[in-house]
């Protein structure tokens, strides 16, 4: 390809056209300045797609983690509410009510735990 251009620009300016070598000239030069816009255009295509998925990726496990979390506030919420059964538990035994004995222990390991 580079003969064939190279064979045109001498045969030009063997002539000594240069008229028609300034149109070849500046048609040549436009043909690269396109290929090299083209190849630019490319380039920040596949630079925008590699961000994109490496943004849903993060997303991904942005959104995984906040579950892990919320799972995991839900079981701590779930032991605090039964800490503070038990503290209620133990509360009317030091005030002398009437409670349920068969549960000391289980309202005993539950106060510990918290």
């Amino acid at each position: 390809m580079l003969k064939i251009f190279r064979h045109i620009r001498q045969k030009l300016i063997e002539e000594n056209k240069i008229g028609s070598y300034l149109k070849y000239a500046i048609g040549e030069i436009t043909l690269v300045v396109i290929g090299i816009l083209i190849a630019l255009q490319i380039n920040n295509w596949n630079e925008n797609r590699k961000s994109a998925i490496i943004e849903k990726n993060i997303l991904v496990e942005i959104s995984n983690g906040l579950k892990k979390d919320l799972i995991d506030i839900n079981h701590n919420r779930q032991g605090h509410l039964y800490g503070i059964s038990s503290i209620d538990y133990w509360n009317k035994i030091i005030n002398n009510q009437q409670v349920n004995t068969d549960s000391v222990q289980i309202k005993y390991h539950r106060l510990l735990r918290t």
